[in-house]
């Protein structure tokens, strides 16, 4: 039995030690409090709600003024302080019917968001993608209440003001609604972001990073969590194309390869 147990503390330690191995990071210039990286794309927003992108040679700053970004297969979107929503169109933030104060682009072209008073809501892939200015935008309302809400190409995930965890299968592009049935996982997150491949990364009300093992397409769930060793308390994560992009608590910026 001792013997049992002490091998059992030898791979979590291993464990730990090969993620905090695996984590490449180099603080990139700039403050933001909130970002999004997709489609090998990289959009945030800092405390005074100023847009930017990332390029080769650093931040460039968008016209307009918002508080969430998302980037992803169903665009660029984003919403406002008093929770416009936008798609950018032509280079042009074009306001799109409804109100909502987190948005997720990250699913098969579709979105995704919550509204002030935690309604879950999603569009599909016709009026996703096929959006102008002036078009209708026939939300669809999924039974629960989530404070945050992410997509991948598997399932859609989210985190409720208790900091419950909850997955819903079945999405797809002409049904972001999918089963219509959230799944509670075992765990407690702030926040959570799935990738356009997938992964799925959180951020506890301890300011620590964890990640979501053994998803595939046959269990979208996956099998576990498995914390990412960081040293500096963390308020929001994204991950794309190997790298996961770290805001820190003091809006600090971090570009760590996996």
């Amino acid at each position: 039995m001792k013997t049992m147990k002490r091998t059992a503390i030898l791979v979590v330690l291993l464990n730990l030690w090969i993620t905090s191995l695996a984590l490449k990071c180099k603080l990139v210039p700039g403050k933001m409090k909130q970002i999004d990286a997709g489609n090998g794309q990289v959009f945030g927003v800092n405390s005074r709600n100023q847009i930017y992108t990332l390029y080769t040679n650093g931040w460039k700053l968008l016209r307009g003024a918002l508080k969430h970004v998302t980037v992803g297969p169903a665009g660029i979107w984003g919403v406002s302080p008093r929770n416009e929503i936008y798609k950018l169109v032509k280079g042009d933030w074009a306001k799109v019917p409804g109100t909502l104060k987190q948005i997720d682009a990250g699913g098969t072209l579709f979105i995704v968001g919550v509204n002030k008073v935690d309604d879950i809501i999603c569009l599909n892939a016709d009026e996703t993608m096929g959006y102008k200015p002036g078009s209708p935008a026939p939300w669809v309302h999924v039974p629960g209440k989530l404070k945050y809400y992410s997509c991948g190409p598997y399932s859609c995930w989210g985190v409720n003001t208790q900091g419950n965890v909850y997955i819903l299968k079945g999405v797809r592009p002409t049904a972001c609604g999918g089963s219509m049935k959230w799944e509670q996982v075992p765990g407690l997150l702030s926040m959570i972001e799935v990738s356009t491949d997938g992964d799925v990364y959180g951020v506890n009300s301890l300011g620590n990073i964890y990640y979501r093992t053994g998803i595939s397409p046959c269990n979208p769930a996956g099998t576990g969590w498995k914390q990412v060793q960081y040293s500096k308390r963390v308020k929001h994560v994204s991950y794309d194309l190997g790298h996961l992009w770290i805001i820190g608590t003091d809006d600090s910026i971090t570009d760590c390869s996996i």
